[in-house]
């Protein structure tokens, strides 16, 4: 790194946002330098389920990254199940199948070129820090944090852990939940505190058969409760609830985890502990994603409870955005304004997520409760714990008081184990409680239909509610509202078939046209050049499509209208009127949106 010459972006965490937010940079031919705490990649699994729309994001990075992530997955067929379960070899209290609806999933694989993969954080890392590595516009330095930063009126500078301190004109700040420079930035975090987890990454051959291998597990015992993932290669993270930081869980971790697995997984299983860890189950965001110069992104600017994959997800989303408004104000198309509706769009779709990861968190209570162990139970124990005149006991007695809370929480798991027509009754009542639990592990309407609103996209007439995502969380319903994510739809090109998405002209002042009648809307984007500079427009000939009648109905806009889309692929604008027909009133949305952020310097 250069002492002396600003860098144009710092990024501090080189997590799955801070990877991806340098890789989008470094595709627009912007520089970064980039560090992380760590000196390997993670190997402690943290997330496990990668939405259809990261992958499309890492495609526009780079197409042979998104190709490389997907491979890692294994068929959405042999991670379909969902368990409830007391024995992990006995009969189960009742599944989800995810794969048990083919019509649905069949639409699924229509709404984009990828699917929704399980591939553990621990596969993932090391693909991201790889190409970070083969990147010549990204300078990683492993072993390395940005402990502060100290804003001036055209740069910042970023004091290293090494000591170094680089000049910049940005940081973007995505050094995770516990991130330093929100701290040092006076940022305050706002949110509830759900649980507290310690987790263990095992691996265990003989576990399942591959065939009948469930995805998650979850497990309800006397002595314990909590959450199994199956990963690659028969390994697997088991995950369970704490509420004080001496009990053995958090303050002797291996040893906990040596003697639990046998009394959960059973007596003989063979298992090899990877690795253990705790971590803070919350709901909270960021009062600020921006403070001058600093833009906090990824879980240093909002954390998800587990319950929905929105952490990772998020975070991806966050570096897309604000990756082509760092281009635009670093290439001098754009001024500095333009930053800020980064929060503008996120936060309300950031709010949209953990509503859902929360509610998700709460609904596992309806088909627990009948055996007494509820979420909204352990979040007052948790909060209790957390708080006068319980924090003043010494470790020595709060941990085994801690203990007995727990155990008096699961006592009532005994009857799962039982027999008779009590233990049956609530087993039947907990197996029928079951398929409500769908949305927290299918939410497609979410992963693509989330919307932006804000100064850049027209709302429409009519329109009252913000464009913030899907009426249904399961079905995503594709639609060409002003802030969605344009359809995917497969077009014919001289290189063969590709995804509209691919189409999108990624220049930050760049507007893509799609449409039915290229050369109506070509004429009419010329003629309104001069008042749309330093905008500039790329058609895209609907046409082509494979299927033009699907494509008709799915872009809303019949065959003569058309459907603008910014550099991100988020929908700005639409109209179904004809281009000969369109005035300049109709482009005025455009001009009124855009223009203030992309100034003419003359005028």
């Amino acid at each position: 790194m250069s002492t002396t010459d600003p860098v144009p972006v710092v990024i501090a965490g080189a997590g799955s946002t801070g990877a991806t937010a340098a890789l989008l940079l470094a595709r627009r031919g912007i520089p970064t330098s980039i560090v992380d705490r760590r000196a390997d990649e993670l190997t402690h699994p943290a997330a496990h389920v990668i939405h259809g729309r990261s992958l499309e994001i890492w495609r526009e990075a780079d197409p042979a990254l998104a190709a490389k992530i997907s491979a890692l997955a294994p068929p959405i067929e042999s991670v379909n199940l969902i368990r409830w379960c007391s024995d992990l070899n006995g009969l189960p209290l009742g599944e989800i199948d995810l794969a048990s609806r083919p019509e649905q999933l069949a639409r699924v694989r229509s709404h984009s070129d990828f699917l929704i993969s399980h591939v553990g954080q621990h596969q993932l890392m090391p693909v991201l820090w790889s190409a970070l590595d083969r990147e010549p516009l990204v300078d990683f330095r492993r072993s390395t944090r940005v402990e502060h930063v100290e804003q001036h009126a055209d740069t910042v500078t970023a004091t290293m852990s090494t000591g170094e301190k680089v000049t910049a004109r940005y940081v973007v700040g995505a050094d995770g939940s516990n991130s330093e420079l929100r701290e040092s930035a006076g940022i305050a975090m706002h949110g509830p505190v759900l649980a507290r987890m310690g987790s263990t990454f095992f691996r265990a051959p003989g576990l399942h058969p591959a065939e009948s291998r469930p995805l998650l597990s979850w497990i309800y015992q006397p002595n314990f409760a909590g959450v199994m993932i199956a990963h690659a290669d028969d390994h697997y993270v088991l995950m369970n609830t704490y509420l004080h930081p001496d009990q053995d869980v958090a303050s002797s971790r291996e040893d906990y985890w040596a003697r639990t697995l046998p009394e959960v997984l059973g007596d003989d299983l063979d298992f090899d502990i990877v690795s253990t860890g705790t971590w803070t189950m919350t709901s909270q965001t960021a009062e600020s994603f921006r403070r001058g110069r600093l833009i906090l992104a990824g879980d240093a600017a909002h954390r998800f409870p587990h319950t929905g994959g929105y952490g990772l997800n998020g975070g991806v989303q966050d570096a897309h955005n604000i990756a082509w408004k760092l281009d635009a104000v670093l290439s001098g198309r754009a001024t500095d304004r333009l930053l800020d509706t980064y929060e503008v769009e996120r936060r309300p779709v950031i709010d949209l997520f953990a509503r859902h990861s929360v509610a998700n968190h709460f609904e596992l209570d309806s088909a627990t409760k009948y055996f007494g162990v509820t979420n909204w139970m352990l979040q007052r124990a948790t909060t209790a714990m957390s708080r006068r005149p319980l924090t003043l006991l010494p470790g020595r007695i709060a941990a085994p008081l801690a203990e007995r809370i727990t155990r008096a929480g699961l006592a009532r798991t005994r009857i799962l184990a039982s027999t008779g027509w009590r233990a049956q009754r609530v087993r039947d009542l907990v197996a029928g409680n079951i398929p409500g639990q769908l949305a927290h592990f299918v939410s497609t309407g979410l992963e693509y239909g989330y919307r932006y609103d804000g100064p850049l996209i027209s709302t429409e007439p009519g329109e009252r509610e913000p464009a913030i995502g899907s009426d249904d969380v399961v079905e995503y319903r594709p639609t060409t509202r002003p802030g969605g994510r344009l359809p995917h739809m497969v077009i014919d090109t001289p290189e063969g078939p590709r995804s509209t998405l691919e189409l999108v002209d990624t220049r930050p002042n760049a507007l893509s046209v799609f449409t039915f009648d290229p050369s109506g809307w070509s004429e009419r984007m010329g003629i309104e050049s001069d008042a749309l500079t330093p905008l500039t427009t790329h058609i895209v000939d609907l046409g082509d499509a494979t299927s033009p009648e699907t494509a008709v109905e799915l872009y809303e806009v019949g065959v003569l209208g058309a459907v603008v889309v910014r550099a991100d692929g988020h929908i700005v604008w639409r109209t179904r009127i004809r281009a000969t027909a369109v005035g300049p009133e109709v482009l005025d949305a455009i001009r009124r949106s855009w223009l203030p952020y992309f100034p003419l310097t003359d005028r």
